[in-house]
């Protein structure tokens, strides 16, 4: 593309959503995958699955071939106007309950757990001597 190249807002990239009319943004680009959409070895669904967002993730995790990446050229049809793209929002842990770091009451049942059962055994083994002997 020269440098007259059409720049797309993203409002204007996500309403082309469908299997008849599919838009991607990989790196700053706009892309109309429609006519490619049969021949993706991953299916449509693949490339449906990334409309609507910043495709760019996608695209590079997958491990594109370097003739995959030319193909590109042949779909772009303009830019992507970066400053109405949503920021992306970082991964938030879902909220957890209070950690208790002290632990002691965990620790003493642990040990109860294991003691109790010792000295129970330790008084049937004293009785079984203790009745033997006698």
């Amino acid at each position: 593309m020269g440098g007259d190249a059409k720049v797309f807002t993203f409002e204007d990239v996500t309403v082309h959503n469908k299997s008849k009319d599919c838009w991607l943004i990989i790196n700053g680009k706009v892309y109309d995958v429609t006519k490619f959409m049969e021949d993706h070895p991953g299916g449509d669904e693949v490339l449906l699955s990334s409309t609507g967002q910043d495709a760019t993730d996608d695209f590079e995790d997958v491990g594109h071939s370097d003739s995959a990446r030319e193909m590109m050229a042949e779909y772009c049809i303009g830019d992507i106007d970066a400053s109405t793209v949503p920021k992306t929002t970082k991964y938030k842990t879902p909220q957890q309950p209070h950690y208790n770091q002290d632990k002691t009451s965990e620790f003493i049942i642990k040990i109860l757990q294991f003691l109790v059962p010792l000295a129970i055994l330790g008084v049937a083994f004293g009785i079984r001597l203790y009745t033997k002997s006698t």
